[in-house]
């Protein structure tokens, strides 16, 4: 049956946190997320319903309206968070498409929980969506509701947009499921990526593992009387002007210069913001730093690191493992050089607000984004956005997204320590009039490229897929009737 919504979006989380408030009632509160940031208009102009978990385990609330969106939750057991989240998205999911950093665990009770958890999303999208509507699946923890939504519901305009990068089919091929997850992906009419790399590289395991015709991003499904699935990169962004004006604000301005000051005014200050996360390359970060120091390159005196690690899975064991070495190598590195007035690395192990956020960012003459593998990675993005002062050097791992679009970045490949010390270097002594050249034309490609042009690009191909495979779908089923 057809429920009542022309725009349906499926997500692993709701767009909202639940708030327990003083008095013990329960209140809901927008998430922080860009995706969130991005879908918030689009979905209160088409009056559309989001499907996701509301993040705790146990039966789920009843669909709730909240900032202008129908919230439809989606229950998780305790046993299908740790198989289904914590264990096939990310303990093989997540680090087998960002290039095996570390080593998936492949457990056939992951993937029997993920197989029955996206089978209740696409269950839930499939009763919210009116006839011919769109939906759209959000992320490798979905990879399977495509398919499981087609075959619910053939009248769906379906698109799948994937967050993280997609690797290369020598990687891929690890995956004793991967014809079914290519399969899922494949009940989608249009899916997404971040780079055309990614694009591709799922294009060629089309080819490989499933032995489909598929080039130029187009994979063509004979099983299904030649319906043609198209493959595109849609790089995300971040809301350009709400951050831009955000660093504007005279109380973010002061506080940035308080920030400054609470660090004993160093002529430079450095700054990584990560999750905690063995993806980010924060241990490459701190051992640049530290040799940059160990070799009077940099002195404590004049240049100070801040590096804020916000908690992630923390019940993972190679998290766990990370953290310990992120806390002992700042450990050493501030035992070695700090003195009684400088600390070489301010270490910070929480969550901040945006307008922190756009504190650090403002006071920061150096970001360090050093990743090993990324999505996108919008922190860089969310620099750039809060330099309004046309101030400050981005260093970029060419590693992420965000490396295709933002070239007047200093880039870096983060194993090369030593290219990544020149690089740090290089930021530390760069003229005013080049930083400000290279900030101005990352503002502009950020500007113009943010994250409502993202959601409408990807929405816009969607429908223009849709539409002119219904108009192929019903020639051929004339052409059939003629004969």
């Amino acid at each position: 049956m057809a429920g009542d919504y022309d725009l349906v979006v499926v997500a692993n989380r709701l767009p909202v946190d639940r708030v327990e408030e003083p008095d013990g009632s329960t209140s809901w509160r927008r998430s922080p997320g860009g995706l969130v940031t991005a879908l918030e208009p689009v979905m209160q102009r088409e009056d559309g319903a989001w499907v996701g978990w509301a993040g705790t385990p146990g039966d789920p609330p009843e669909p709730f309206d909240a900032e202008g969106v129908r919230c439809v939750p989606v229950g998780l057991s305790e046993q299908e968070v740790e198989d289904y989240y914590e264990g096939f998205s990310n303990g093989t999911l997540w680090p087998l498409y960002h290039d095996v950093i570390v080593a998936p665990g492949y457990h056939r009770s992951w993937w029997e929980a993920y197989v029955r958890v996206n089978e209740r999303f696409a269950e839930a999208a499939a009763e919210q969506a009116t006839e011919g509507a769109t939906v759209w699946v959000q992320d490798y923890q979905l990879q399977l509701v495509p398919r499981m939504l087609r075959r619910r519901r053939p009248d769906l305009s379906i698109g799948f947009f994937n967050h993280i990068p997609f690797p290369p089919f020598e990687i891929f091929a690890q995956l004793p499921w991967r014809k079914a997850v290519i399969d899922g992906l494949l009940g989608a009419d249009l899916i997404g990526f971040q780079r055309a790399a990614d694009a591709n590289n799922f294009t060629r395991a089309c080819r490989r593992a499933s032995n489909l015709p598929a080039r130029s991003g187009r994979i063509r499904l004979d099983a299904e009387g030649g319906r043609e699935v198209r493959a595109a990169s849609f790089p995300i962004s971040i809301d350009f002007a709400a951050l831009d004006e955000l660093a504007e604000r005279e109380d973010v301005k002061a506080r940035a210069a308080e920030i400054r000051r609470d660090l004993g005014n160093p002529e430079h200050v450095l700054l990584g913001v990560d999750r905690l996360d063995y993806t980010k390359g924060i241990l490459h970060r701190l051992k640049a730093f530290e040799e940059l120091l160990d070799d009077g390159g940099v002195k404590v005196e004049e240049a100070s690191l801040i590096q804020v690690a916000t908690p992630s899975r923390e019940r993972v064991e190679q998290y766990v493992q990370l953290r310990q070495d992120v806390e002992v190598t700042v450990g050493r590195i501030n035992g070695t050089h700090g003195t009684i007035k400088n600390t070489a690395v301010h270490y910070l192990h929480h969550s901040y607000g945006r307008e922190e956020m756009a504190a650090l960012f403002l006071a920061a003459d150096v970001m360090l984004v050093t990743a090993l593998r990324d999505g996108m990675n919008l922190v860089a993005k969310e620099y750039v956005a809060s330099r309004h002062d046309e101030r400050g050097v981005l260093v970029l791992s060419e590693f992420t997204g965000a490396a295709d679009e933002l070239g007047q970045a200093l880039m870096i490949n983060p194993h090369d320590i030593d290219g990544l010390k020149d690089a740090i270097l290089r930021a530390l002594r760069m003229s005013p009039r080049e930083a400000g050249r290279r900030m101005r034309s990352l503002r502009r490609r950020v500007g113009d490229h943010d994250v409502q042009r993202w959601a409408a690009s990807f929405l816009q191909a969607l429908a223009d897929h849709h539409t002119t495979e219904a108009a192929v779908s019903v020639a051929a089923a004339a052409e059939r009737g003629s004969s």
